[in-house]
């Protein structure tokens, strides 16, 4: 073979070229992903447009034009004609929209500066910080002492909120709970609803599963009972009617009545998400348990119920966020939840102007979206970690 004919064979490896734009960057994904169809890019071009319309206003009322809090500033500033978000009257009711009318420790009162202000309300923030310590742990899966944390945050952690809150007991003066408002209610509404909703909804969907005719009947009769009554029906029976067929010398807080309005209407949702991940077991799960020996009580927990909550995992979430959103219902029969505490300040003439209801609806909305948002996330946390590839 001539030497001539082996010209193009090459000598040294070559260094490898980037690949080419077509295939990859900013402008491939925006061709796969934009304009990739006619209608794609027509959807692309009219949202760009709307963004291009929308996105000004929104920017300089929530931040360009929005009045900051500051020494100096007052509601007049909030009063000006081309003044957007009047975040400095949000933050000078902070603690009323947090704390409602809940009275500040006399120590602390004259006091100033941040420290004073959060022992002002140390019984509250004290009841926060012994919360966030306790349900941290219990929702990171890799910890251990799981079964004791359970016992302090669900058994323990509810009467230490009571007496702390409430007060009566080791010389702590008495608040009572209508004096209790703003988020600490939303908060304390929300999570007695969804700790007290779920075992009770998984006894409720096992009843109704029940072979038992008496069971199985009155299940079904509290479960559809409950479902065909509005929420606020609800509570206005707890509130209005509920009393009246109380003994005279018998009275019920408010609240207490409240929650357990709100924990009774959950837990009929509850029991039918439960009952569609018992419904999705194969035969065989059952069965399985069965030829272990396991009686009924022992399969439920530890062969059924596990894969049963796993599979409706976003349907429980997705309960608990419904609960939560419609806390702010319990503002009709008087109590003074996050929405009620907003709605009242904005009668506020000192911060009276054009936009300071919008500014605390705004902020209302902030609020119920990050607690919404954190429970969407951690519900597909879980949904990752305990997916063994079942899924149909």
């Amino acid at each position: 073979m001539a030497n001539s004919d082996l010209v193009f064979v090459r000598q040294e490896i070559s260094e490898s070229k980037p690949a080419p734009s077509t295939v990859r960057g900013p402008i491939a994904w925006a061709r796969e992903n934009l304009f990739s169809t006619p209608s794609d890019a027509l959807m692309t071009i009219l949202a760009i447009l709307f963004l291009w319309w929308a996105t000004p206003p929104v920017f300089n009322f929530l931040i360009g034009h929005a009045v900051w809090p500051g020494a100096d500033v007052t509601g007049a500033d909030c009063r000006i004609e081309s003044a957007g978000a009047c975040w400095a009257y949000i933050w000078d009711r902070m603690n009323f929209f947090i704390y409602g009318f809940y009275p500040r420790d006399p120590a602390w009162v004259d006091q100033e500066g941040f420290f004073a202000l959060v022992m002002s309300y140390w019984r509250v923030n004290l009841v926060f910080l012994i919360g966030i310590v306790l349900l941290v742990p219990l929702l990171w899966p890799d910890l251990p002492y799981k079964a004791t944390n359970a016992l302090l945050f669900f058994v323990v952690f509810p009467v230490i909120v009571f007496f702390l809150l409430n007060g009566g007991v080791f010389g702590l003066p008495e608040v009572p709970t209508e004096q209790w408002g703003g988020l600490t209610v939303t908060l304390i509404i929300g999570l007695v609803g969804i700790v007290v909703s779920l075992p009770l909804g998984i006894v409720l969907a096992l009843g109704r599963q029940s072979k038992l005719p008496i069971i199985k009947s009155l299940c079904i009769m509290f479960i559809e009972i409950w479902r065909a009554v509005p929420l606020i029906t609800v509570l206005f029976m707890a509130s209005v009617m509920l009393p009246l067929f109380a003994p005279p010398d018998v009275t019920v807080d408010k609240l207490v009545r409240a929650l357990v309005g709100v924990s009774l209407f959950s837990a009929a949702y509850m029991a039918e998400v439960v009952r569609g991940g018992l419904q999705a077991l194969p035969r065989g799960q059952y069965e399985a348990a069965a030829a272990m020996g396991l009686n009924y009580w022992k399969s439920m927990v530890f062969i059924i119920l596990p894969q049963a909550l796993k599979h409706v995992i976003p349907g429980i979430v997705n309960s608990f966020i419904s609960l939560f959103k419609d806390t702010s219902l319990v503002s009709i029969v008087g109590i003074f939840d996050l929405l009620n505490t907003v709605q009242s300040a904005n009668s506020d003439l000192n911060w009276g102007s054009e936009n300071q209801a919008v500014t605390g609806y705004l902020f209302a909305a902030l609020v119920f979206w990050i607690f919404c948002f954190s429970m969407s996330r951690y519900s597909i946390f879980m949904e990752r970690r305990l997916d063994t590839g079942h899924r149909s």
